[in-house]
């Protein structure tokens, strides 16, 4: 994800990294080739006059926007439930860290608290890959889970702080659930075609039907069109889902750093994290 202070409104026109402008480039550049085309011969095609008028693509393009309005909140509903996953991961991460730390009794000490800790480090990292790793997280919940079962074995808790751990550690699971159901369940495919299909035949019509208002203004006015719906179509294919790479994904690498500094904080142990590591795509 690309994290950036707020910029001067007028520096925002010529943002190009983190803009999804680099990747419509050869689609708008298409658009732009078939706009000077279409001018150039008055919007006839082998002698035949192609007969569109602005008025039904400016219905049209009014139904289109609300679909798109439609399909980008229906993405954005995907990221923001992804990051409220992970507001809720360091708030039980923390959680978690604080009974461990106010065990009486613990045997081991400070050792058994660190290993807790490392293993709920462990779950977060693994988390950030659950695209690739399966099952790994689960794995690290029940670590988790054995932890807290050895220390009720050795006494260290009663049944009532068991409990209280077991609540959290339904909480992770929660949260590991949530984020498998984002990334099994993609917005319908069929849907998605649909749109696509319906953005792209708007804006190759869209010279035929200009071209006699505005002349060599055409070109111009179709890219700036084209660029506004493609731009929204392919803003809401990056992040709907959310735990990916791209420049728009949630910066899962800067919260799992944070939740790892955070909770080895709690233990008084600093962690040194090298840059790289930290670095989601800072700008």
């Amino acid at each position: 994800m690309i994290i950036r202070k707020k910029e001067h409104w007028f520096r925002m026109l010529f943002v190009w990294h983190g803009s999804v402008l680099p990747a419509l480039l050869p689609r708008l550049g298409l658009l732009l080739i078939l706009s000077l085309l279409v001018t150039y011969f008055h919007g006839i095609i082998l002698s035949f006059k192609v007969p569109l008028n602005p008025a039904p693509l400016t219905l049209f393009g009014f139904v289109l926007a609300l679909f798109l309005g439609f399909r980008n909140n229906a993405s954005y509903d995907r990221f923001w439930e992804g990051r409220k996953l992970w507001g809720a991961l360091l708030n039980t991460s923390r959680a978690l860290t604080r009974q461990a730390i106010t065990l009486k009794n613990t045997k081991g000490g400070q050792a058994s608290v660190h290993n807790f800790v490392q293993l709920l480090g462990a779950f977060v990292y693994a988390l950030k890959l659950v695209t690739a790793s399966k099952y790994k997280p689960a794995v690290m919940m029940r670590l988790l889970a054995e932890w807290v079962q050895k220390s009720k074995d050795e006494g260290s808790l009663d049944s009532i702080q068991q409990a209280r751990f077991d609540e959290n550690l339904d909480k992770l699971s929660d949260i590991l659930g949530g984020c498998e159901r984002i990334i099994s369940t993609p917005i319908p495919y069929s849907y998605r075609v649909l749109l696509h299909r319906t953005v792209y035949i708007y804006c190759f019509l869209l010279p035929f039907g200009l071209v006699d208002s505005l002349g060599w203004f055409t070109p111009l006015i179709v890219v700036f069109v084209a660029y506004t719906f493609v731009a929204f179509e392919a803003i809401a294919d990056e992040i709907e889902e959310p735990f990916g790479t791209d420049a728009n994904d949630l910066a899962l690498n800067s919260m799992c750093v944070m939740i790892d500094e955070t909770i080895h904080e709690m233990v008084g142990e600093h962690i040194a994290v090298s840059p790289k590591k930290a670095q989601n795509i800072i700008d």
